[in-house]
């Protein structure tokens, strides 16, 4: 029986290396051109000052870090990241990529398969989410040429910003006290005939929010509207239906039914960035790539991915490491579901602690792992002043004591939705928002949550357990 340990990106680099030479070295010697040799003890410099001023950086990689959407990527995935660098191949063509577009595609498969798209689809890796979420609207364009795209008010703003690009008018759709579009205005909306695309995210960049997708889709039918789903940032969520409300999970179920879908494994996935992906259920939609490329593909009669895709030169190296990411962390529940369900708990442990609290309050229950949460102030100018208090006091310690947060700007309606009440002496403020992505989190939340209580106390200019 095997036996899980701990595996660091220095103990698989050796074998690495020397594979990658062995393949090299297959094809003959060759002399480095002498344009690209070097001083030794030149870029031996150059590596220092870079490790130094490396280290002008907050801590994303540790748990402590709590703060802004990152994850540090797994030694995997980086090991294969660096292997496949070595001969640097490119994921246009089958020309220029042999092995990493067979890779690509059988990731594509087991990406289709959580979702339960059908596996004759459509779909490629690309550099993020945002040009993932461009293609797909671009698609919806083609499809209903000049109408809009309706998407949340507090979705991406990429859906506004790839509107313009694509020339086309955005909506912007109100949301409800738990950051869910709002259904209702959603179809007065659509009853305008106006909007050709209805973009629902699942897991919205600033609270963590749901869509409520199941319900979107029948709606956006009755209209003739296509539905698109951003669900960069919760995609891999789906694998944990047991630790996600029943009705949250409900709209992550009724993804199989949509028109697109857009997930970054970058994000949850243990990948480096840039690494998106954007997936069709359908094949149709290939006809809308068409174009010619008299010397791209040549070596192969099987379909390039250049040929069903906007973006053209991409990293095999991507492909590669999410490839051997997934064949040791495979898209079930018991694999990558088991490094994603901690950050679940550990947001839904915060805000019962949180709930508990004198000096805490929280904004709104967390759907997946992002919370949300404000100091108990009386006035929209005090939560705001003590609130980045508390973002400046949390990272002012020595580097063992940090704890990196985030600010999150809210607007008098969006408290009074939430049956928060203070002096309006101000049209909006900061709040406290932590994103708790990293598994090690689940474990370190008491701990967190006590040293926010104190820092909160302090910003506030009440005794805390930090005093003395």
């Amino acid at each position: 029986m095997s036996q899980k340990e701990t595996i660091h990106l220095r103990d698989l680099m050796p074998g690495v290396l020397s594979s990658m030479d062995a393949i090299k070295d297959s094809f003959g010697y060759f002399e480095t051109h002498e344009s690209q040799q070097v001083d030794r003890a030149s870029v031996e410099a150059v590596m220092q000052e870079l490790t130094d001023r490396l280290d002008n950086n907050f801590p994303y990689f540790h748990p402590q870090y709590a703060a802004q959407m990152l994850k540090p990527p797994h030694p995997v995935a980086m090991a294969a990241y660096m292997a496949t660098m070595m001969i640097n191949p490119n994921n246009h063509s089958i020309d220029g990529s042999r092995a990493t577009t067979e890779m690509e595609r059988e990731v594509l498969a087991q990406l289709r398969e959580m979702f339960g798209y059908p596996a004759e689809g459509l779909g490629h890796l690309t550099w993020s989410g945002t040009t993932a979420n461009l293609e797909a609207l671009w698609i919806s364009r083609e499809i209903n040429p000049g109408k809009a795209v309706a998407h949340s008010k507090d979705s991406h703003y990429t859906h506004s910003r790839m509107a313009e690009v694509l020339n086309i008018p955005s909506i912007g759709i109100a949301t409800e006290p738990d950051g869910r579009m709002s259904l209702e205005a959603l179809e007065r909306e659509l009853q305008t005939g106006k909007i050709g695309v209805v973009v629902a995210t699942l897991g919205t960049t600033g609270l963590g929010a749901v869509d409520p997708l199941a319900d979107i889709i029948p709606l956006a039918r009755r209209y003739g509207a296509r539905v698109h789903v951003d669900t960069a940032y919760g995609g891999f969520f789906t694998l944990i239906p047991d630790e996600l409300d029943a009705e949250t999970y409900r709209h992550f179920a009724a993804i199989k039914d949509s028109d697109s879908v857009v997930v970054d494994p970058h994000k949850h996935g243990l990948q480096p960035y840039g690494c998106g992906a954007v997936l069709f259920p359908t094949l149709d939609i290939g006809k809308f790539y068409k174009h010619d490329s008299p010397y791209t593909y040549f070596a192969s009669t099987e379909l390039h991915f250049g040929e069903i895709q906007l973006e053209c030169s991409r990293a095999g190296a991507s492909a590669a490491a999410l490839w051997a990411t997934l064949k040791v962390f495979p898209l079930t529940r018991e694999g990558l579901g088991a490094v994603i369900a901690p950050g679940r708990r550990a947001a839904r442990n915060w805000w019962n602690l949180i709930e508990e609290s004198e000096v805490l309050m929280a904004y709104q229950k967390p759907e997946l792992d992002i919370i949300t949460y404000l100091p108990k102030a009386k006035s929209m100018s005090q939560l705001d002043e003590i609130s980045h208090k508390l973002f400046v006091m949390a990272a002012d310690t020595s580097r063992p004591q940090q704890t990196h947060l985030a600010t999150y700007v809210t607007k008098q309606r969006n408290l009074e939705d939430r049956g928060i009440h203070l002096e309006w002496d101000s049209p909006q403020a900061r709040i406290m928002r932590s994103v708790l992505m990293k598994p090690e989190q689940e474990s370190l939340i008491p701990e967190m949550h006590w040293h926010v209580e104190q820092w909160t106390k302090r910003a506030m200019g009440l005794p805390s357990g930090l005093d003395g």
